[in-house]
């Protein structure tokens, strides 16, 4: 690693990205991190501060994925102007980790939140928000982009002991082991637990739905006022103000980023982190009686006699069914999709050639 190289470390530059990266970078350009997407202009970071950036027109017009483009946390490939006040960005170093969901809507596509993400921060109020279906979605999504997970139970000071203790369980009901950390940004008790796992050099992403109170946990990280919050409304739902994703650099190295909240999202491409966040019943189903079984009627199925014997929470059965069936039928629309788009771009090709031998 070169000594430019390693200024960068400050940022989670390291040993993988600089084997990753060798073709990505060509004479002139330097390394970057994007730390905010702003339309169609960027903010990236380096050892010599902060630049607005805009992607080259040849990246631009060759890239065809929307997935594709630089998101935040991306390191990327750049060149300044003269003034070194503006950079064009010419590609996109290969991504570590990700955090990714199927776009909203119909549109079946990928569409990036972060990348190259060490740990994420799952945050559910305790109060208004909680809800484990929901929660093993997060993780699903998480783990998938092989990002480690936290769960945060905010609002604490909204709820008795015995209420948070109930929740906990639900968690732990559910056949999630992942760590919880219970906090009150009013009180502030948990919050020193958070900063411990913060370390420096490594990022962090907080993921959860608008008003848990993600933005202010971040105020009170960093200690002062920066990013803008508004007044909770009486039924302890905080009204959430973040309208973009941003990239935070804490006084101790560790860098955070915020993200709008996600109360619904797609799954899309999530086998991997199905088969992550459900091994308690992938498990059970390497003892089924049928190799293809569906675990829904099936003779000799290990899934549902568990579910009758009491070893297996029938809800978080029926999440893993429908989380399972909701993502091979997005995977088989997006394959789908895929193939038209090549038969389309196969047909454009054919139809230049064609008018160009036509006017000879």
């Amino acid at each position: 690693m070169n000594s430019a190289s390693e200024q960068l470390n400050q940022f989670g530059w390291d040993e993988w990205f600089e084997a990753n990266a060798q073709e990505k970078i060509l004479a002139g350009q330097r390394l970057a991190r994007v730390v905010a997407v702003d339309r169609e202009q960027l903010i990236v970071i380096d050892e010599s501060g902060e630049y607005r950036a805009k992607l080259a027109g040849r990246f631009l017009y060759t890239t065809e994925q929307p997935s594709d483009f630089p998101c935040v946390g991306d390191w990327v490939s750049i060149q300044y102007s003269g003034s070194d006040d503006f950079g064009i960005i010419h590609d996109v170093v290969p991504r570590k980790s990700f955090l990714r969901r199927k776009s909203a809507g119909d549109t079946i596509e990928y569409q990036m939140i972060a990348s190259n993400i060490d740990v994420a921060l799952i945050v559910q109020s305790c109060q208004f928000d909680f809800n484990v279906n929901r929660l093993e979605r997060y993780l699903v999504m998480v783990r998938n982009g092989q990002v480690h997970p936290v769960i945060l139970l905010t609002k604490t000071d909204l709820v008795s002991p015995e209420t948070l203790q109930e929740l906990t369980d639900d968690i732990r009901n559910a056949g999630i082991t992942t760590e919880v950390i219970a906090l009150s940004n009013v009180t502030g008790e948990g919050v020193n637990n958070v900063r411990e796992i913060l370390q420096s050099g490594k990022t962090y992403c907080l993921l959860g739905s608008s008003g848990v109170g993600k933005s202010t946990l971040i105020n009170q990280l960093i200690g002062r006022q920066i990013l803008e919050t508004k007044m909770v409304s009486g039924t302890g739902e905080g009204r959430h103000t973040t309208v973009r994703r941003e990239l935070i650099v804490l006084n101790n190295g560790a860098m955070l980023i915020d993200n709008p909240g996600m109360r619904e999202f797609g799954i899309l491409g999530a086998e991997e982190g199905i088969g992550s966040s459900f091994a308690d019943i992938y498990k059970l189903a390497s003892k089924c009686k049928y190799g293809d079984c569906s675990h829904s009627n099936e003779p000799g199925c290990a899934v549902l006699s568990a579910i009758e014997e009491g070893n297996l929470h029938r809800e978080h059965y029926k999440n893993f069914i429908k989380l399972r069936s909701e993502s091979e039928f997005n995977d088989l629309s997006y394959l789908e999709k895929r193939n038209k788009d090549k038969a389309f771009g196969r047909y454009i090709k054919s139809a230049k050639k064609d008018l160009g031998i036509k006017r000879k």
